[in-house]
Formats: structure tokens, C-alpha cells, sequence
């Protein structure tokens, strides 16, 4: 798992002390060869990656390995940062019915852990993410993962699916951070 070096934004004022406890997000990009998770710290003035990476599986694997080594992946992730919401991709449009049940036993096994632990889960589509984090519903995955990079001040863009996944995690927190009605609207899974 990559652990971040962020880069230096500089200097930027403490966070004020607030009742407020700032939470841990975690955002997943299900996939069943390369699920995508980050985790942030929602902090101010702007969130700080704990940890993201991608669960990935070689095609030589059986989809019941590949679907055992998410699950307990995420559960690992899931225990030692404790996050207290979960953020995953909402299914979008397929048009070949192999890849949607394979996305979306991916996508079972993936809310399976967040629900186990007790998460708050939330979904948000692809274009919304994409218009939080780079203002434009059909940015295109680099424009993400630059982005991302930029928003959490990390040393290099990451990786496409665990980029996705950070992004959701920080669509998240935008909205939170700007009273958005957008949270109230989202389906709680």
C-alpha cells in the first residue's frame, strides 16, 4: 500500500480547535482485476491522504480469488485507519452484461466490508465525482488523478484506480466542507 509524502503547499494555518472531530473517509473504486481505494483525513484547509492503492489480481485467478483477496484487503484497510464513512462508485451504464455482473459482484464484496464495519456508505456517480474534483462531469481519468494529486499535495499523480477512488473520498468531503444538499440527496446504502 502506498503510504503519501505530501509536497509542500506552503504554509498553511493550523486547524482551528472545534468540537468538530474531523473524519476519516475511505472511497472505493470496485473493479474485479483492480479495485481502487484511498483513505483521507479530512482536515482543514484541505484533506490529507492517509493511505490508497489498488487490490489488484492477475487474469490468471479465478473471479472467487480475486473477490476473497478485495474483501480482505479492504477489511485490513478498513481496521487499521478506521474510517467512519465509505464512499463507492455508483454502477453506471454497461452495455455488455458480463462486465456489469462482474462490476457488480466486485462492487458486493467491496460494500460487504464497509457494511460489516459499520460505515456509513454512500454512492455518488462517475460524472459527479468528476465535477467536484475537476469541474467538469466528463473530465477524463488523467485530469482526475492530476487533480487529486494537486488537492492532497502528494509527491507524484497517483495510480488511475486508486486516484478514482481518492476522488470519491474527496467529493465527499468537498460536500461536507460546503454544506452542498447533495449528501442529504445521496442514496445511503
Amino acid at each position: 500500500m502506498e503510504q503519501p509524502r505530501p509536497r509542500s503547499r506552503g504554509s498553511t494555518a493550523p486547524a482551528s480547535s472545534s468540537t468538530h472531530k474531523p473524519e476519516v473517509v475511505i472511497g472505493i473504486d470496485p473493479s474485479l482485476r483492480g479495485t481502487g481505494f484511498g483513505v483521507i483525513h479530512i482536515e482543514h484547509p484541505h484533506p490529507r491522504a492517509l493511505v490508497f492503492d489498488t487490490i489488484k489480481c492477475p487474469a490468471k485467478w479465478p473471479k472467487s480469488r480475486c473477490l476473497v483477496k478485495t474483501a480482505d484487503t479492504l477489511k485490513r484497510v478498513i481496521h487499521e485507519y478506521k474510517p467512519t464513512v465509505c464512499v463507492i462508485e455508483a454502477i453506471f451504464y454497461a452495455q455488455n452484461k458480463q462486465t456489469a455482473l462482474l462490476m457488480g459482484e466486485a462492487r458486493g464484496v467491496c460494500l460487504l466490508a464497509a457494511a460489516e464495519a459499520g460505515l456509513d456508505i454512500y454512492e455518488f456517480s462517475p460524472r459527479k465525482v468528476k465535477r467536484a474534483v475537476v469541474g467538469y462531469g466528463a473530465a477524463q481519468k488523467q485530469a482526475v488523478a492530476k487533480m487529486v494529486r494537486e488537492l492532497l499535495c502528494l509527491d507524484k499523480v497517483p495510480a488511475a484506480d486508486a486516484a478514482d477512488a481518492l476522488a470519491l473520498a474527496i467529493a465527499f468531503a468537498g460536500q461536507l466542507k460546503t454544506s452542498m444538499p447533495d449528501i442529504s440527496n445521496q442514496t445511503r446504502i
